[in-house]
């Protein structure tokens, strides 16, 4: 009973090692609330300046900027398809396999990340373009993308689409084979495998791919108006129609930047909630 006591001691004296040693002390906690501040008082200023000031009804209510959320929901919700139908083979694909160019398409999936959104849209109207690579055959076939509604979801999908990749192939990498192996010895076929072991087990990366995604989807910019255009009703989404109320009146253009930003935190919070629900906190436990 005895010999027991010094490794009872010797745990509880772990256990505050190791609690010390992660812990941020006053100097770690004060510059997390600095960089706290510094993300958070930017979107507090904008909402206070839009509540504060009398055009925020108004210009919520008004045709441009509801036609401009219609369109913007509606081209996220087809972005974020396009995403999970090609996003999800890739992301296993890079997850799961070794080849030759496997860095290449590393590359690739990563470019449109840190490519400046103008760059990006003159790279899609360079290749769906009227003259462009695979916009000539396109055009001698009567189907044009550039300026249309399809140009802003092609867009829209090509700057969000590294982020659900990204986390997908890290929630692939991070299941425990020995599960899949057991379902293929019970008999599974590669389809049900996917779709009722390794997606499920992967549902996190999932849930936080396409929030990230959908919210990259929505406040896109630079893509969709080299690529897509400015045009009221077909093309302009809800950041274009922020841009577009700057140049004529400030309050205008707060009041529609408010609206996007209560859309994204909405569909955000939602997303944690359904984690929370799930099992699933803020801090990846289970």
């Amino acid at each position: 009973m005895t010999a027991s006591v010094p490794v009872v001691a010797g745990t509880r004296r772990r256990r505050r090692s190791s609690h010390h040693s992660v812990d941020l002390g006053p100097v770690g906690i004060v510059l997390s609330v600095v960089g706290l501040l510094f993300l958070g008082l930017p979107v507090a200023a904008l909402l206070v300046r839009a509540v504060l000031g009398e055009q925020l009804l108004a210009t919520a209510s008004s045709k441009a900027v509801v036609d401009a959320l219609i369109l913007s929901l509606f081209t996220t919700l087809c972005s974020l398809v396009l995403i999970v139908v090609f996003g999800t083979p890739l992301a296993l694909l890079l997850a799961r396999r070794s080849f030759r160019g496997k860095w290449l398409a590393d590359v690739l999936v990563d470019l449109p990340m840190i490519l400046p959104p103008t760059v990006a849209g003159l790279a899609l109207l360079l290749a769906f373009g009227v003259r462009g690579t695979l916009g000539t055959p396109l055009d001698a076939l009567g189907f044009r993308i550039p300026f249309t509604t399809l140009a802003v979801v092609l867009a829209q999908t090509f700057v969000a689409a590294p982020l659900y990749i990204r986390s997908l192939r890290a929630g692939f990498a991070s299941i425990d084979r020995t599960v899949e192996e057991a379902a293929q010895v019970d008999g599974a076929s590669r389809l049900q495998l996917l779709t009722r072991v390794t997606l499920p087990l992967a549902t996190p990366a999932v849930g936080a791919g396409l929030a990230l995604a959908w919210a990259r989807a929505l406040g896109e910019f630079g893509a969709t108006i080299m690529f897509a255009g400015n045009i009221e009703g077909r093309t302009q989404t809800l950041p274009l129609v922020v841009y577009s109320k700057f140049q004529t009146s400030l309050d205008a253009s707060v009041a529609a930047a408010a609206v996007l930003v209560m859309a994204a935190f909405g569909v955000l919070v939602a997303v944690r909630l359904t984690r929370w629900r799930a099992g699933v906190d803020g801090r990846g436990m289970v």
